[in-house]
């Protein structure tokens, strides 16, 4: 994919009739039917724990858990056999709901995925993590990569990780080139591709190692779009290519329709846009197919 930057000229094509297109584009991909979700338990991936690398994850304002943690996460997949490409799904700092993983679960299995939304939280007694102190993510994110991999249905080799929020953030992380190993699983097992929801774009390497892209509002107040641009124009092309959507008027969390009215949370707005939203499902579902498809 080329290196982008995507702004909407004009405002007045963000119509509603414009927003049910995407969407119906989007959903019309939807041709496998899921089966219920899951509840599975799987380990966090274990720390390779030399000094430098527990260092590096207190810089990232992770804990540092000696012994992989049980968590928790919520399985969904198509109809058959497989193996399928899969799906891994990170929450934002207040948790995974259960109106998020199902509409998640079911966009992505609709699209012929195996879906694994992690939760992160709850196996911790964690209720939120939005004012530090974020519980080691990475190792969740790569202990799902595992348990996926195990699994006679998914295709290992075509694995993605989608993250919203501070999800978003881990997903940028799992993206970003590494100078020392982190985590003590194989080499050769790796995630293919990333899509970020609005994100905190200065925690990433200035290079990815990941095809990556990164779906922001233009007006969100607490994951800003300029920092997204700033760094855009930092990468100067180079590592994996990352495509940059940003939505005109639209504020964090613009993808979750439980939010039309708009809330104040943590001092920041949030607020659903269809438009965005179903645009952002277009480029999501687009960016997916492109990277999983082999």
């Amino acid at each position: 994919m080329p290196e982008l930057t995507s702004r909407t000229v004009s405002k007045a094509l963000r119509t509603s009739c414009l927003g049910t297109m995407a969407l119906m584009i989007a959903l019309c991909g939807q041709t496998s039917r899921a089966r219920a979700e899951e509840l599975v338990k799987f380990e966090s991936a274990p720390y390779v724990l030399g000094q430098v690398q527990q260092r590096q994850a207190i810089e990232r304002g992770e804990t540092v858990a000696k012994l992989p943690t049980t968590i928790e996460g919520y399985l969904s997949k198509p109809d058959g056999a497989g193996p399928f490409p899969a799906i891994v799904y990170l929450h934002g700092c207040s948790g995974l709901s259960s109106t998020t993983r199902a509409r998640i679960g079911a966009l992505l299995t609709g699209w012929g995925y195996v879906s694994l939304a992690v939760d992160s939280f709850t196996s911790r007694g964690i209720k939120e993590a939005c004012h530090g102190g974020m519980p080691p993510r990475q190792a969740d994110a790569l202990g799902a990569l595992l348990y996926l991999s195990s699994l006679p249905s998914v295709d290992a080799k075509r694995i993605a990780v989608v993250g919203s929020s501070q999800g978003g953030i881990v997903a940028l992380r799992l993206a970003s080139t590494q100078s020392i190993k982190l985590f003590d699983i194989p080499d050769d097992l790796k995630f293919k591709a990333a899509v970020a929801y609005y994100p905190l774009c200065g925690v990433a390497s200035k290079q990815l190692a990941l095809p990556t892209i990164i779906l922001i509002g233009e007006l969100d107040d607490w994951t800003p779009a300029i920092d997204c641009e700033r760094w855009m124009a930092l990468r100067a092309a180079n590592g994996a290519p990352v495509k940059l959507v940003v939505y005109p008027g639209a504020y964090h969390a613009f993808d979750v329709p439980t939010l039309r009215a708009g809330i104040r949370l943590f001092g920041h707005w949030l607020k659903y846009d269809a438009d965005a939203a179903a645009r952002s499902i277009s480029e999501m579902h687009d960016f997916l197919a492109s990277q999983l498809s082999n």
